[in-house]
């Protein structure tokens, strides 16, 4: 049974947490978690995703930035469950892994810094199994756009050279508290074992990508 936290979300966080349960299993049927999975959630917020993954892993550590919410998440009786009061942009993921495990990445991620966080669990894509994210529904577009559309540019270009991406569904604000202005998208993100090129310089590359769609 999903424990339900009091609490007002605060615009300085980005805070818009998913209510509709219907969008909920969606997401957890797209993650499809299994027994021996160890799933790192980024920003559980009230955790509703959180007790909906939990029964069905081994471990399941949650990254969040608000000390008021990691207090609540803290008082729920949740098993095989670690809170870590941290900066996402800022975390080892890598630390969480056990020996021999790689991580299975989830969250609705605050709009304002899911690009910089992208890249910033990109460069520890060595430990991660694949990622599924909420994100503003144009970020999802450019991240899974193919050459010639028009959402294609850099950050299609340097996602896909590092993951297959796959755009999963879209999900309408009012399946949230508040409500964003705008639409949300949930995507998949696989980290290759070998990138689609070789690349010698990839600090050239990224210039030449961005010189590119300038």
């Amino acid at each position: 049974m999903t424990r339900s936290i009091p609490y007002r979300p605060r615009k300085r966080f980005g805070q818009n947490f998913l209510k509709d349960r219907a969008v909920l299993q969606q997401i957890v049927n797209a993650i499809a978690p299994c027994a021996n999975d160890h799933v790192v959630e980024i920003g559980p917020g009230m955790g509703v995703m959180t007790q909906a993954i939990l029964p069905h892993v081994k471990f399941l550590d949650a990254v969040e930035l608000d000390r008021d919410l990691v207090a609540k998440l803290q008082r729920l009786p949740l098993g095989n469950f670690s809170i870590h009061s941290a900066d996402a942009l800022k975390f080892d993921f890598c630390s969480l892994a056990r020996a021999g495990e790689k991580l299975r990445i989830a969250g609705n991620l605050p709009y304002n810094i899911s690009t910089p966080l992208i890249f910033h669990l990109l460069q520890q894509s060595h430990c991660i199994v694949d990622m599924h994210f909420m994100l503003q529904k144009e970020v999802v577009d450019r991240l899974a756009a193919s050459p010639g559309e028009r959402a294609y540019g850099k950050l299609g270009v340097m996602v896909q050279y590092y993951c297959r991406v796959e755009k999963l569904f879209n999900v309408a604000p009012e399946a949230f508290s508040p409500p964003p202005k705008v639409e949300s998208a949930v995507v998949r993100l696989v980290p290759r074992g070998e990138p689609p090129v070789h690349v010698n310089d990839l600090s050239l590359f990224e210039q030449v990508v961005s010189a590119a769609f300038a």
